[in-house]
């Protein structure tokens, strides 16, 4: 039996290292495993790029395949680079154009060092404008002709490249009423989560109350509070999406990501949510004077849970009407990192 399954092991383990494919080995600035080039335009496009590195030590490099197999482009692009390391070491100066045919997919594959210059954004423009209206033409040369001299300008002029980018912000730019119906939907966003939130939290005020003055049992009202938490933390929610939106509105991807990144601030966050809320349990009872702090753990006074916290009741809070105690509450060498851009035609 044990001998069996070894054997059972090591051809799982042979198919498995059969079906990994190997990574290309590229022994060409530009390799046309495709076959989309005659010899002259392979010539040209060589010759511009190698006098290009020569000039520069950057490495533009141009890889043509028929199809991706089982991986992404965005995959298959990241392996090829990083194993054939493209670019110089200590630099990363590199940039590959990985062509798919049949797949009808490209993508422009940025090495480190070259990330500010040749953006995300600036790598899905030249995609989107150079290549794509040429590759369905089926002008395969054309179109990365044109984007191979519109990256070496770029590496060349930092004006073009600036002009280039100011262009691209003019036209994302959206119009001022574009702006003014978003703060609108934004507002309704914040006025629904600030509604459900007050509710909520209202009513999670009274449960900790009731809590600390003895009229609500501790066993019976620490459910009560984590079942009130459910809007709370949905309202928060709520209230929070338009902080996001507008975040990506006005570009401050950078500073959302380090906020995940470091989550401390969601520690301390909670820590004064807690402090906050202990306080105004505190003013709250001692508003009315009468009341001694004390607690129950599995005796609650009917009379205060039947006008606090039934159907017809009124909420203390003055929150408004609350649900029924018995039924529950409501509510609810040179290496890439992956920088670039991929497009389809």
């Amino acid at each position: 039996m044990g001998r069996t399954l070894l054997y059972g092991l090591l051809f799982l383990l042979s198919i498995s290292s059969l079906a990994q494919k190997k990574v290309p080995i590229l022994t060409e600035i530009v390799t046309d495993n495709a076959k989309i080039f005659t010899e002259s335009e392979l010539d040209v496009l060589r010759t511009k790029l190698y006098q290009f590195e020569s000039e520069t030590t950057n490495q533009l490099v141009i890889f043509t395949i028929n199809e991706l197999g089982n991986e992404t482009i965005e995959q298959y692009a990241l392996n090829v680079f990083n194993q054939n390391k493209l670019g110089q070491a200590g630099k990363d100066n590199g940039i590959l154009i990985l062509f798919s045919k049949l797949d009808r997919e490209v993508r422009i594959e940025v090495g480190y060092g070259l990330e500010s210059y040749i953006t995300d954004a600036v790598a899905s423009r030249i995609i989107r404008n150079t290549m794509i209206p040429k590759f369905k033409e089926e002008d395969y040369f054309s179109g990365l002709d044109l984007a191979t001299d519109q990256i070496i300008k770029f590496l060349l002029d930092p004006g073009a490249l600036e002009e280039f980018k100011e262009e691209m912000d003019s036209e994302e730019a959206a119009p001022w009423w574009l702006y003014g119906v978003i703060g609108l939907f934004l507002m309704v966003f914040v006025a629904a989560g600030g509604f459900v939130f007050y509710k909520g939290y209202s009513t999670f005020l009274e449960i900790l109350r009731g809590m600390f003055i003895g009229k609500l049992a501790i066993f019976r009202g620490v459910f009560m509070a984590l079942f009130m938490g459910m809007p709370v933390i949905f309202g928060l929610v709520f209230m929070g999406m338009p902080l996001f939106f507008m975040g990506l509105l006005f570009g401050l991807e950078d500073q959302m990501n380090a906020m995940v990144e470091d989550l401390t601030w969601i520690f301390w966050g909670l820590i004064l949510f807690i402090l906050t809320t202990i306080a105004l349990v505190i003013v709250k009872i001692k508003r009315k004077g009468d009341e001694e702090i004390k607690v129950s753990f599995f005796k609650s006074d009917k009379d205060y849970m039947s006008k606090t916290f039934s159907s017809t009741g009124t909420h203390s809070f003055g929150s408004g009407s609350g649900s029924s105690s018995s039924g529950g509450f409501s509510g609810g060498g040179g290496s890439s990192g992956g920088g670039g851009a991929s497009g389809s035609w």
